[in-house]
């Protein structure tokens, strides 16, 4: 969140706008005390020291100020500014319907559940929102206790001119950063470790891919290290696996890892948005995705599809998805071109000036709106 705070910042800064930012300053949590203690001491410079600063310099602001809360996850703040013009950036709230139980698979304690509850009563002070999928915008409109005034959706813009590099761009790159390019090409996953990314799903795909597969594709795993039970998992594979996890990859580097996979599988039980697939069909790579809102979204008729994986039937589900990742590898050229043509034209509706171009109007609307 503070790198896209940041780039509206800055795109609102080179557009002639007066920009600062407001955060907590860290003034408890510098006492020294036990690491453990940090977070807690945090809460008190949020909570209590910066609403009083807030609150100071709201008396000296001119009139024509517009409040940008750059993620819903700030709603605690909202508070402080719901009689000022404001807007507020929807993301995800998978946060949330876990703390109410809508993500089994994401069990959420008591002080997750409160911290919820007050981000969910903050940002329902609020009336301008921006959400970054329609699939987003339904979440919020059903969390809210009535009809904001304006309530849009903006789809992200990417933050990298992620473009189809060619093989020997590729292979220089990979060279520099000291990665081999295997000849056969390879499959993709780029995600964290998060419970929603689904990167054990991703391994379970792969060994269902494994079994029907003579010469299979290696696997490029990029993200952070594995946890040990991944490790775990992947070691006790049979056959020809070749799985590699690859960390701490530049944009230009996951460009040209992009360009020269064979397939990006991305199964995500849920996503606020899903920007890999966005990238991976700019940069000519096939997709396969889950068959859910927001990946349907972001990969309209560009992506291929499989359901979300279920737990109870999650064996017959790895099976699916490893053959439909076969008969992918199988496409012919003709059917392979016809698909990164339509990516390339569904990856351009995430043009980053178009989406700053409509977040201007937006603030410019809420704030005219606002003033008068």
């Amino acid at each position: 969140m503070p790198r896209f705070a940041r780039m509206i910042a800055d795109a609102m800064h080179a557009r002639g706008h007066q920009v600062e930012f407001w955060t907590a300053a860290p003034i408890v949590c510098r006492l020294p005390v036990p690491s453990r203690l940090k977070k807690w001491l945090g809460y008190i410079d949020q909570f209590i020291f910066f609403p009083l600063q807030a609150r100071w310099r709201l008396r000296r602001l001119p009139s024509n100020t517009l409040f940008v809360f750059s993620d819903q996850a700030l709603g605690p703040w909202v508070p402080l500014i719901a009689k000022h013009p404001h807007v507020i950036h929807v993301h995800d709230f998978m946060a949330l319907r876990s703390a109410l139980g809508e993500h089994v698979q994401n069990p959420t304690n008591w002080t997750g559940r409160y911290y919820q509850s007050l981000i969910r009563r903050g940002f329902g002070k609020g009336k301008n929102f921006i959400s970054v999928s329609e699939n987003t915008k339904k979440d919020l409109h059903r969390f809210l206790s009535k009809t904001p005034n304006l309530s849009e959706v903006i789809y992200n813009g990417m933050n990298f001119t992620y473009r189809p590099m060619t093989q020997v761009d590729s292979k220089a790159e990979l060279s520099t950063a000291g990665i081999d390019f295997p000849k056969t090409g390879f499959l993709l996953h780029v995600g964290g470790n998060q419970w929603y990314k689904n990167r054990y799903g991703v391994i379970e795909i792969y060994k269902a891919y494994l079994e029907r597969t003579e010469s299979p594709l290696p696997l490029w795993m990029i993200g952070p290290p594995p946890t040990e039970q991944m490790k775990e998992i992947v070691q006790s594979l049979d056959g020809n696996k070749d799985i590699r996890f690859i960390t701490g990859v530049s944009n230009e580097l996951l460009c040209a890892i992009y360009s020269s996979a064979r397939l990006l599988i991305f199964p995500s039980l849920a996503e606020g948005f899903g920007w890999p697939i966005a990238e991976a069909m700019s940069c000519g790579c096939l997709v396969l995705t889950t068959d859910e809102a927001p990946m349907t979204e972001v990969g309209g008729s560009a992506a291929l599809y499989i359901p979300v994986k279920q737990p109870k039937d999650a064996a017959n589900w790895a099976k699916l998805a490893g053959e439909r990742v076969s008969e992918i590898l199988a496409l012919t050229d003709d059917s392979v071109h016809e698909l990164k043509i339509a990516g390339f034209k569904q990856a351009a509706l995430f043009e980053a000036d178009q989406t700053l171009d409509a977040y201007e109007h937006i603030y410019k609307q809420v704030l005219a709106r606002g003033s008068n």
